[in-house]
């Protein structure tokens, strides 16, 4: 049943090269950025209070080209997708949307990559119960040198413009904790764990162990994911040349000063050592551990404020002083 696989992870983790690998293969086709899906059953968005869609929820999407766009649909598809006077639960017209997907690139399996959805894992198995879950996990000081280098604030957080690197860190370690809480929810062997690390270090083995994941056969035409695709144009990132997978395109310890590394240990030094990312910095100055807190519980405020859950790791006391 479509979906077939959800992956997720913090952006910037690597989740568009999961995603290029993934749609290489022969039979599986994935989506891109269809975040307004979990939203919209979240708040019953053109839905009844029962989960059931509403013809207006057809003619939204409809009048959106951007998620026309992301699904592949056409005008013609939109009459198919709610019969007059149908009652269509949330999770079958998901189902029929990547159906269509999946059918309009020659696939029997759709899969979607909308990083954000690593906030929504047990909604999302909720609607779609035997949907799998490939979260991707990437030391998070490359994370915040990626943002840095973008140039662009990703977080959507006020205190990005005050001090940057610490705002990643907390960013960072609310998605991924997020993520982890919510894989344990799910009944074991819905969620497979990618480390970008490994994913760049060995492409051929990590494709492998998620293709045995997904009941895939492997095929190595996931490793060409690039040909006939790769840019020449001077100034493009590997992303957007489309660059065969390629280890060590920014390394933190090289290129983030150390008093920035630091300040991200600082902030988010715990979670880098539950996951066996060696810290680079040793004891945190006082001075450092407050200005963390502070930034946590301003973000953590700004999380609840947008109706957005905060992770259960976190302390009752930011929960607490955020609300």
């Amino acid at each position: 049943m479509n979906p077939y696989v959800f992956l997720v992870g913090c952006p910037r983790s690597g989740t568009t090269l999961l995603r290029r690998l993934a749609d290489a293969h022969p039979q599986l086709a994935v989506a891109r950025g269809t975040r307004w899906l979990a939203r919209t059953f979240e708040f019953r968005r053109g839905l009844t209070e029962d989960g059931y869609v509403m013809p207006k929820l057809v003619e939204r999407l409809g009048a959106d080209p951007f998620r026309m766009e992301r699904l592949a649909l056409r005008e013609e598809d939109l009459e198919g997708l709610l019969a007059p006077g149908e009652r269509l639960s949330f999770a079958d017209f998901g189902t029929r949307l990547y159906d269509l997907y999946a059918g309009r690139h020659g696939k029997p399996h759709a899969g979607d990559k909308t990083p954000g959805f690593v906030r929504y894992l047990p909604l999302l198995h909720e609607l779609w119960p035997s949907a799998r879950f490939a979260h991707i996990i990437r030391d998070g000081r490359d994370v915040c040198l990626s943002v840095l280098d973008w140039r662009k604030d990703a977080t959507g957080f006020s205190t990005f413009d005050r001090d940057p690197v610490t705002t990643v860190a907390v960013w960072w370690e609310w998605y991924t904790r997020l993520g982890l809480e919510g894989a344990g929810e799910l009944e074991p062997g819905l969620c497979h764990e990618v480390r970008y690390e490994s994913l760049v270090a060995a492409p051929e083995e990590e494709c492998e162990r998620l293709c045995t994941f997904l009941d895939l056969p492997y095929d190595d035409a996931m490793l060409r994911f690039h040909e006939g695709r790769v840019r020449d144009e001077p100034g493009l990132d590997a992303k957007r040349a489309w660059r065969p997978v390629t280890p060590g395109l920014r390394t933190w310890r090289a290129q983030l000063p150390r008093e920035e590394i630091a300040r991200f240990e600082a902030a988010a030094g715990e979670l880098l050592d539950e996951l066996g990312y060696e810290r680079a910095t040793g004891s945190v100055a006082r001075g450092e551990e407050a200005r963390a807190e502070r930034v946590r519980m301003a973000f953590a405020s700004e999380v609840l404020a947008r109706g957005r859950p905060l992770p259960r790791a976190w302390s009752q006391a930011v929960a607490a002083g955020a609300a």
